[in-house]
């Protein structure tokens, strides 16, 4: 009976994820509850869930802090030399433009979440492709197979999801798995060269000349016509990228602001098009070098892993709220810019526990395990990581994150422990597919990014799909290599 509850669980909260019959952190809840009071836990299913709370607790301060730090971070100006370096570095050659643009949206996913990303990199560089007749497309595919690569991250997502859903730390799933990421962050520079070179035969050279670096009514007309519909782009823009995401993305002040009649126009306009504005407030030009120091120290004691994950990202962002926003008011101000981004992730974490406190606490993944393990083959037990290394490549972009590492890995995981697979390097195998995974249509960073290109969802996935799903081979079979995933 455990395992016909826990199969139809894990089936129902895959089911409303993916056709959308209900949130995450609703799913997350009811359905374990459901269930769980079903298979007899009665009163002691708060036992459960306490315990898988305190489990997760950890992680969901790691993406509490880890998000305030690096949205600090855009807000203070840290990124902006990189944007304005990626600008001038590009010449007159669409492939230095593409590969710029991958670069670019590497560093900017250094905060974790996709849709800054998507923004910043599209407001950068759009009005830079729209003006010398390189494809958007291309913008979207560059863009897409970065922010996809480096969703690795700690707190990016995917790893600190399948750390928590088999309760081990956070470091050993990602730190063995750095010489497969830069191998994939490898193949998608040279993909993105590759793409530039095809649009350099099809356009010839490029001119850039400074008039192009500032931002024009034109640009923001072009950069909306595309989605289509009788919607204004600005209001288009402001619905899709939402107050949060767009609070240190704006356009230069520079640009031609003769034809705005007030105001409003132009906030409508510095949310969606544009370069990163000079004059925004939150700027901290003087202290630039310290927050570059803090940054650079971040992730150097990170890659050291000799304080925890969550104590780390505490102190250093108590250090950047301090440093750049010296009054109360201010930080308050700081940490609220990002305060959509923090509710929604630490209450998906924190309602995952009671999915993973429920699927524990009653016996469910231990009589699933069991059960697929008298099922599986004896010449496949001992090549278990890499089948959910190959497997998560077209799970995870048929249904969410949330449905495959709180419902797939750990009934995989826990199968693959009697073959003497440990669980992180398992978790390890799971996050290679995450390149493929984020040009899903179920992830809503890529409907904004094509949105905010105004190019079609079907036009991306014809040029990034394949490419996509090369650079998780390429991590899975690195992963192999270097002994972090067993073969």
């Amino acid at each position: 009976m455990l395992v016909a509850l826990g199969l139809a669980m894990v089936a129902t909260f895959m089911f409303l994820i993916i056709t959308k019959r209900a949130t995450p952190v609703v799913a997350l809840i009811l359905v374990p509850v459901a269930f769980g009071l079903f298979a007899g836990a009665g009163l002691d299913i708060s036992d459960m869930v306490t315990d898988g709370i305190k489990e997760l607790a950890p992680t969901a301060a790691m993406l509490f802090f880890a998000i305030i730090f690096f949205g600090i971070m855009i807000d203070v100006g840290l990124f902006d030399p990189v944007v304005r370096l990626v600008v001038r570095m590009v010449r007159n050659d669409p492939a230095r433009l593409v590969v710029g643009t991958a670069v670019l949206a590497m560093v900017v996913s250094l905060d974790g979440d996709g849709s800054t990303t998507f923004i910043i990199t599209t407001a950068a560089l759009l009005p830079l492709y729209l003006k010398l007749g390189v494809s958007p497309v291309v913008l979207t595919v560059a863009a897409g197979l970065a922010n996809g690569t480096m969703n690795i991250l700690p707190w990016g997502g995917p790893t600190a999801r399948s750390a928590s859903a088999l309760k081990i730390d956070t470091n050993a799933v990602f730190l063995p798995m750095v010489p497969a990421l830069i191998a994939g962050l490898v193949v998608v520079l040279l993909f993105s060269y590759h793409l530039g070179v095809l649009e350099r035969r099809r356009i010839g050279r490029i001119e850039i000349r400074d008039s192009i670096l500032m931002p024009r009514e034109e640009v923001l007309v072009a950069a909306g016509g595309g989605a289509g519909g009788d919607v204004p782009p600005t209001s288009r823009g402001r619905r899709h990228a939402g107050e949060p995401a767009t609070g240190s993305v704006t356009t230069g002040s520079g640009g031609s602001g003769d034809d705005t009649s007030n105001d409003d126009e132009q906030d409508d306009e510095s949310s969606f098009t544009g370069v990163l504005d000079p004059n925004r407030k939150t700027l901290r030009p003087k202290l630039f070098w310290i927050n570059a120091g803090l940054t650079v120290a971040l992730l150097a004691v990170l890659g050291l892993d000799i304080v925890a994950i969550p104590v780390l990202f505490m102190i250093a962002t108590g250090i950047a709220l301090a440093v750049n926003f010296p009054h109360v008011k201010d930080q308050q101000e700081a940490i609220t810019r990002h305060s959509s981004s923090i509710v929604s992730v630490v209450a998906m974490v924190l309602a995952a526990a009671v999915l993973t406190g429920v699927f524990s606490g009653t016996g469910m993944v231990d009589a699933i395990a069991h059960w697929l393990a008298s099922g599986i083959p004896d010449w496949m037990g001992p090549h278990m990581a890499v089948v959910i290394g190959v497997l998560s490549i077209p799970l995870t972009f048929l249904m969410s994150n949330d449905a495959f590492y709180y419902g797939v890995l750990p009934v995989m995981s826990e199968t693959a422990t009697r073959y003497g697979i440990d669980p992180a390097e398992m978790a390890r195998a799971s996050i290679t597919g995450q390149p493929f995974h984020m040009q899903s249509p179920l992830v809503p960073a890529i409907l904004l990014l094509v949105a905010l290109a105004g190019v079609s969802l079907a036009d991306h996935h014809k040029k990034v799909l394949w490419r996509a799903a090369a650079v998780s081979i390429v991590m899975l079979v690195v992963g192999c290599m270097v002994g972090a995933i067993p073969f």
